[in-house]
């Protein structure tokens, strides 16, 4: 023959991607991928044929496409047919034996080396590479290429199934009794009078409800915080954790009013709220850590800083006013 060679075939890796059309010898090398662009960009994208078959025979909802970007197999998915999900089989799921007795089989008719990857996983051996080139003499290539899956900084083209997050379960509030038990607090603030009702379930403090007197004020405030109270105390949360995070809160027209009031011994609801369970618990909490060794000169509490001034959670002393 005058030509060295009469047949060969062109890689179509990259080329097919392009043009949208089959790779060829080349398996499918990720249901989902994750393509880096020239400038760095990476985006994510479903197989063509996956994407063309799943239209036209009406299995691809958002649903299934979200199941497959999030990595769940083919198979394992009720929506697909199983005789498609049984024939997708991805690149690395093929052996590396098979990998090369199908590029083997088309050399066979080819004068020129077959263009194809022989596709490694991350963990692939020394030993895995000498077999892969040795069996690929053996059965009469002219050439392999195998590429060990992460063994560049940056690939092109790599599997879109994004590693497994540790699924965190987080328990529900534990649910209410039929019948729970407590007790109801009172407590003067500059809109009257609080009452809150702190009840317990066989695990300890269960929820907590507020009830504002005549007088007005904000009712809504103070429920919100009773309705998040409660769901921490049924989630769990430490009542001295909770009695921490409120206390102390101000409010103008309670502070306004506590110095022309000696009755108002809070500094606002969600304060009061905070007094109150401390006031159940027999005085157990621990007081809210303070950054000043200095005591109130009104009820010896030790004070706290705050924009400059020392300031007293317990009676809403401010030596800066």
């Amino acid at each position: 023959m005058r030509n060295a060679t009469v047949t060969t075939i062109a890689p179509t890796g990259t080329i097919s991607t392009i043009a949208g059309c089959t790779g060829g010898i080349e398996p499918i090398f990720s249901i989902v991928s994750k393509r880096r662009v020239l400038d760095g960009e990476e985006f994510f994208q479903l197989h063509l044929l996956i994407e063309n078959i799943g239209r036209e025979q009406g299995w691809l909802t958002d649903r299934v496409r979200n199941q497959l970007f999030a990595g769940v197999p083919p198979h394992e998915i009720s929506q697909i047919p199983s005789k498609l999900a049984s024939v997708l089989v991805t690149a690395h799921e093929v052996s590396i034996e098979w990998h090369i007795r199908i590029q083997a089989a088309f050399q066979k008719y080819t004068d020129n080396a077959v263009s194809k990857i022989i596709n490694l996983s991350s963990d692939a051996t020394i030993e895995d590479v000498d077999k892969a080139y040795r069996l690929a003499y053996e059965l009469g290539s002219k050439g392999i290429t195998v590429y060990r899956d992460g063994s560049r900084e940056n690939q092109v083209l790599t599997s879109g199934q994004k590693a497994a997050q540790p699924t965190v379960y987080l328990a529900p509030p534990r649910p209410r009794p039929k019948r729970t038990t407590g007790s109801t607090i009172k407590k003067r603030t500059g809109c009257g009078s609080l009452y809150v009702t702190i009840n317990r379930d066989e695990e300890g403090l269960f929820e907590i409800f507020t009830n504002l007197g005549k007088a007005g004020g904000c009712p809504s405030q103070s429920e919100a915080t009773a309705r998040i109270v409660s769901v921490a105390l049924r989630s769990g949360v430490a009542p001295e954790i909770l009695v921490e995070q409120l206390r102390g809160i101000r409010c103008l027209s309670t502070v306004a009013r506590k110095k022309e009031n000696s009755d108002i011994d809070v500094l606002s609801c969600p304060d009061a709220i905070a007094r109150a369970i401390e006031e159940l618990l027999g005085q157990d909490c621990e007081p809210v850590t303070v950054s000043s060794p200095n005591r109130c000169p009104d009820c010896r509490y030790p004070l706290r800083r705050e924009s400059g001034c020392n300031v007293c959670d317990r009676c809403g002393f401010n030596k800066c006013s």
